[in-house]
């Protein structure tokens, strides 16, 4: 069967249309999954949007944007390890043909190779949609239980998703935010003005501003041989004054993108209870509403999440 998907096509920097395009036709290991829902990214996808976005593979306009995707199967092949009518998490598609699908998730339909989507609890709803980001948080974390203090900076929804996924392995975190409208929230863990905060005894910090001006003052924050974990993503180069990082012998880890073990490991945490998504989608918005949607995303701080509901897409 032939699929068509009105997909979010950024045509340019600043230029986001709806448009009805073709998708590639399925292969036996492929699922073509129906979309319910969609987040919109505050870090990569507000880059592509502004088009500050650093070189990266698969880089350029027309492009599909999102990787938050939650849909159903409505065709599965033999071979993709899915039947019809599962609800599944999907983190994005290439299946646009001449238009890029960076990262390919905003659309009504995919096709997405089996062994790139996972299936998900029905009951979550729209909340599904955190799971790229708790991967994401899961992989910075490296999985492992606290070993020393830890400072986590900024306090949007991947902050909130680290301090979660701290606490439930024994931690008591710190976050940072300057924003006063984003400090309430927490759940067993402070939130702190910056400015505010005396330690230097941080075991391990977690950037996810993506301030790329930041490293010498978390430096000044480390305990001796304490690491920065780098898990926000920079659209300009990264330095440091190098006399403070050689007393404290500093340690600098860049986490990358998440693999799929984080992400069945965050689903595991989730259908054990351990791990919350509650109040962290803020704003949602209707599918054909995208051009009003985005900007809120993006510019209004009161919004730690938006969601895009495509159930009444055709």
């Amino acid at each position: 069967m032939m699929f068509n998907a009105l997909a979010i096509v950024l045509e340019e920097p600043g230029r986001l249309a709806l448009s009805r395009l073709p998708i590639d036709a399925p292969s036996d290991a492929d699922v073509v999954v129906a979309t319910l829902w969609s987040g919109v990214s505050t870090g990569t996808e507000r880059l592509l949007y502004t088009g500050r976005m650093p070189d990266f593979p698969g880089m350029g306009y027309p492009l599909v944007p999102g990787y938050e995707t939650v849909g159903e199967v409505i065709e599965a092949g033999p071979e993709s390890g899915f039947t019809v009518g599962q609800r599944v998490f999907a983190p994005g598609a290439t299946c646009f043909g001449a238009v890029r699908g960076l990262f390919g998730g905003a659309a009504s339909h995919l096709v997405v190779k089996g062994s790139r989507a996972i299936a998900i609890p029905k009951t979550l709803g729209d909340k599904g949609v955190l799971f790229a980001l708790a991967a994401t948080a899961h992989h910075a974390r490296g999985g492992v239980a606290p070993k020393g203090r830890e400072l986590i900076v900024g306090h949007g929804v991947l902050g909130r998703l680290l301090a979660r996924l701290s606490v439930a392995a024994g931690g008591q975190p710190a976050v940072w935010e300057r924003d006063p409208e984003r400090r309430d929230g927490a759940d067993g863990y402070a939130v702190v003005d910056p400015d505010a905060d005396t330690r230097r005894d941080y075991h391990v910090i977690y950037d996810v501003s993506g301030d790329p001006a930041i490293l010498d003052r978390l430096i000044a924050h480390l305990a001796p041989g304490g690491e920065i974990v780098l898990a926000g993503f920079y659209e300009r180069p990264l330095a440091f004054d190098f006399p403070p990082a050689f007393m404290r012998e500093a340690r600098l880890r860049v986490a990358a993108q998440w693999r799929p073990d984080d992400l069945s490991g965050v689903v595991r945490l989730v259908e054990d209870g351990r791990l919350s998504f509650d109040d962290l989608i803020t704003h949602r918005r209707f599918a054909l509403q995208a051009p009003v949607a985005y900007p809120i995303a993006f510019d209004d701080p009161r919004c730690l999440k938006m969601v895009l509901d495509w159930r009444a897409v055709a």
